[in-house]
């Protein structure tokens, strides 16, 4: 089923779990990610950003999430990844997608704020939930950091993050706490003492970008300082090329066999990822 989200991110946000969001790129990774939902029970978001629409198109890939997220048995959310440009926002609010991001940490705080207040009004009009993304989040969203360098000038700061989300009235709101988007080459440590006084002037759930190839420990530590969105790519990436890798010579044309063990692989990750943030509610 198709679910708009905010209660069940509230449930977990009060209870300190949270709900893991999936960025796909592909019909197998679709699949692989309601599959796993629907398998735990539990709720889950697929999410993709301009850069997942780039080979296929955004009517096709949203197309295909939207109605797995109706079919499946447990609530599966539509999401808008960093999105930068209105008009992307307004055709996936079009299409039917459960919750939107707009992604202002690029511009300057005054206009990050009101960008994120023009979505968020135009968007809870038609019923979506709006995240946004103050800080500066070190890497690419589509392939691994070369280095775990993270920008420690460019974490958010709580007075900014308290003030930024009375202003804009954001659902969710990205911080950045030293987390790399991609899978570094060496150790990234977040910064658990600013989540949590960011948590204690925020009134609204926070998500965690960057959780690929971060210490498990670290990341319970960080759904329990109030992360009740936590993004996943990268890892969910490497099992798709990894399927494609094993199999490609062994297989010859049999494309079909290629896609089950991709499919089965990307679940697999997605399945620990979920047990991870032990997040039932909404069961």
């Amino acid at each position: 089923m198709q679910s708009k989200g905010m209660e069940t991110l509230h449930e977990a946000w009060r209870r300190r779990v949270a709900i893991p969001a999936f960025t796909t790129y592909t019909l197998e990774s679709t699949r692989a990610i309601c599959e796993a939902g629907a398998a735990a029970g539990r709720p889950v978001i697929i999410q993709a950003g301009s850069s997942s629409f780039a080979a296929v198109g955004r009517p096709l890939l949203a197309a295909a999430a939207l109605a797995m997220a109706r079919e499946s048995p447990s609530p599966v959310g539509v999401h808008l990844d960093h999105a930068t440009d209105l008009a992307e926002i307004r055709a996936c609010i079009e299409l039917g997608y459960s919750s939107v991001m707009i992604d202002g940490s690029h511009r300057s705080f005054e206009e990050n704020v009101e960008v994120t207040r023009l979505v968020v009004a135009e968007a809870h009009r038609r019923g979506v939930w709006v995240e946004a993304e103050l800080g500066a989040i070190a890497g690419e969203e589509n392939v691994s950091a070369g280095t775990a360098a993270s920008r420690r000038s460019g974490l958010t700061s709580p007075e900014a993050a308290a003030e930024f989300a009375a202003r804009t009235g954001v659902d969710v709101l990205a911080v950045a706490i030293g987390s790399v988007h991609g899978i570094p080459d060496c150790p990234v440590h977040l910064d658990l003492d600013r989540l949590d006084r960011i948590t204690r002037v925020v009134p609204v759930p926070l998500a965690l970008h960057g959780a690929s190839g971060l210490d498990e420990a670290e990341v319970r530590a960080a759904v329990r300082g109030g992360m009740a969105k936590v993004n996943f790519n990268a890892e969910l990436r490497r099992a798709y090329l990894g399927a494609l890798h094993r199999l490609v010579d062994d297989t010859g044309d049999d494309v079909v066999r290629v896609q089950r063990a991709a499919v089965e692989a990307m679940r697999e990750v997605a399945a620990a990822k979920i047990k991870l943030l032990g997040g039932d509610a909404g069961r």
